[in-house]
């Protein structure tokens, strides 16, 4: 049965008329132009893509690919493999790699530590070529590590030859895997996506800076990664967070350093000028009861596992509706987090976002009476 989404969040509805975000709709312009080969717009809490051209095109991502390079590492650090104090060994080919530079020596020792902020924030091949070699033993097998990565994230347009983003005919992504990568990073490795935002990076007394112009200009932006070869053109994907709204844009491409920033701040302006995000519901929290037959009660609570959010149009709020269907016949037993029906949340005709529902509890078996009493009655059902 359909609710008025009036109906389902009086409170936050309520909140939103005292903040005045209940005005007439505005207008919606097209998205700025660019001039990238391909570009996404995407809000970070509820996967909305604001706007996108081209994002599922497989192009050269040049040092974007050091974000897979990152995730694998963050990885191997989560699961206690490797650790920020240990000491690397700095091998030939990862001091003559070319292109950028965190200037380490051949047979010096650096820690974990110091080579991901070399990577992150000097965007250095010699550091990220000597993680690699850390962590897999060779770049050639941390290139299959970053592979199954992708395959695990859902990546489908995007594999890896290299750690660096060197090119390569085989070696690309899209612009929609490298948002759903930021996204992952960010959710997942909070405590590290922090040197995304850091500004300069000194090692070997030498001070370089973060090529991402944003962090300049725009205090919202805290990430996320600059990528430039000669094939590849000018690349960058930007984080940008206002109050409780955060945006990834992608850009790949552009002719310049100037092109890339201008064209990911407009992209930017336009997302938190035009649309807003809202939390619909909250993970855990009762939305809906239903029958359960054969159980050892004869209700079973519904909700969602994660959040819900929508990224809609500003000052559209008040014309979401939302509903929910719930599985017929739930015969126990029902495992806590079972998927029993789905909530929809629409826009007009448009669905703008959907999630299971599923079983807050798990319902053990009834007694044997009561399977037997629930089965008479589903007969007649």
């Amino acid at each position: 049965m359909p609710y008025r989404i009036s109906q389902l969040f009086p409170a936050l509805l309520l909140c939103l008329a005292v903040a005045g975000l209940n005005a007439a709709p505005l207008p919606i312009p097209k998205p700025p132009a660019t001039g990238a080969k391909a570009y996404i717009l995407q809000d970070y809490d509820s996967q909305r893509i604001i706007a996108e051209k081209d994002s599922d095109q497989s192009i050269e991502p040049a040092s974007i690919t050091k974000l897979m390079t990152a995730y694998a590492v963050f990885t191997e650090l989560k699961n206690g493999n490797i650790n920020l104090e240990d000491k690397v060994t700095i091998s030939e080919k990862a001091w003559r790699t070319p292109g950028s530079r965190m200037f380490i020596e051949v047979g010096k020792q650096v820690s974990v530590e110091d080579l991901l902020k070399g990577m992150i924030i000097q965007s250095g091949n010699d550091a990220t070529v000597a993680l690699a070699e850390y962590v897999a033993g060779s770049e050639e097998t941390f290139a299959a590590l970053m592979n199954r990565h992708a395959e695990e994230l859902g990546l489908t347009g995007s594999h890896f030859m290299n750690s660096t983003g060197l090119p390569d005919s085989e070696h690309h992504m899209s612009a929609r895997d490298i948002a759903l990568l930021a996204g992952r990073l960010i959710r997942e490795f909070p405590e590290y996506y922090q040197w995304y935002s850091q500004k300069e990076f000194t090692y070997n007394d030498i001070t370089q800076y973060n090529r991402n112009k944003l962090l300049w200009r725009d205090e919202s932006v805290d990430g996320v990664k600059t990528g430039h070869t000669d094939s590849a053109g000018y690349c960058l994907v930007t984080s940008a967070k206002q109050k409780d709204m955060r945006l990834i844009s992608v850009v790949l491409g552009t002719d310049s350093e100037n092109a890339r920033a201008n064209a990911s701040q407009a992209l930017l302006n336009y997302g938190f000028r035009f649309f807003e995000t809202h939390k619909l519901y909250d993970s855990g929290n009762q939305l809906a009861t239903s029958r359960i037959w054969k159980g050892d009660t004869e209700s079973v609570s519904l909700g969602i596992d994660k959040p819900l959010y929508a990224t809609i149009p500003r000052g559209q709020y008040r014309s979401l509706d939302a509903s929910m269907t719930i599985d017929n016949r739930i015969i126990a037993p029902v495992a806590a987090g079972k998927p029993l029906g789905t909530v929809h949340v629409t826009l007009g005709e448009t669905v703008i976002a959907e999630q299971e529902l599923v079983a807050l509890q798990a319902i053990n078996e009834g007694s044997f009476w009561q399977r037997i009493m629930d089965e008479a009655l589903l007969y007649f059902e």
